[in-house]
């Protein structure tokens, strides 16, 4: 397994922003299923970099190790093969993996940084925030998630009466006068601890460029 062979083969179609013998990180466009769904074959990114992977001859398939949400954006983690794709799927459930996402939302919270705890689908679930900035109708968030409950970071700040901005699914778009194109979520670094060599890595992905015209239209 050639610590280059996958980003030779998705240059141009992803950005590749880690590999080594085991592990490739790509940045996760808005918009892409993580994985195929029922009737929408060849729309996810597992699927696209299957495709590209065989046609420069790499002989393993790369397998996600966790998902994003398909309006979420950043660093989506992939074993090549499935023994690096379980290793590391393993440190995810274990709670071993540091994520770090970076969020818009509604208004502004109160406090400069806190933790979350309400329970999510009858579990416990626990998100740690940082307000990095607070601008007119809207805050810019650092989010932890503790635990990997779905939907966990929309759910605890729709709860805490600031869901995200861009929110369709958990909060109604007319009671809010500010919107966006999407959900204004991206997941901005993930750190572990390598289970082969006991290296620390982090993986950054930078804000990608709708979010950043966000900023930018929205001061």
């Amino acid at each position: 397994m050639g610590s280059g062979e996958a980003a030779a083969a998705l240059g141009g179609r992803l950005t590749v922003l880690y590999e080594d013998d085991r592990l490739v990180a790509v940045d996760k466009p808005p918009g892409l299923l993580s994985v195929p769904a029922p009737g929408k074959e060849g729309r996810s990114l597992e699927e696209i970099m299957g495709v590209l992977t065989r046609e420069m001859g790499i002989p393993y398939r790369l397998l996600p190790c966790h998902r994003l949400d398909r309006e979420t954006s950043g660093v989506i983690l992939f074993g090549k093969g499935r023994a690096p794709r379980d290793a590391m799927a393993d440190l995810f459930r274990r709670r071993e993996v540091r994520k770090t996402y970076l969020a818009f939302v509604q208004g502004r919270p109160a406090r400069d940084e806190g933790v979350f705890t309400r329970a999510l689908e009858g579990r416990p679930a626990r998100t740690e925030y940082r307000v990095r900035e607070r601008r007119g109708l809207y805050s810019i968030v650092e989010a932890r998630p503790v635990t990997g409950r779905t939907n966990q970071i929309r759910l605890h700040f729709k709860a805490a009466g600031h869901p995200l901005v861009g929110e369709t699914r958990f909060a109604f778009r007319k009671d809010f006068s500010l919107s966006a194109g999407r959900l204004m979520l991206h997941a901005a670094e993930i750190g572990f601890r390598d289970p082969w060599t006991g290296e620390d890595r982090l993986i950054v992905s930078g804000l990608p460029r709708d979010m950043e015209r966000f900023l930018v239209n929205n001061p």
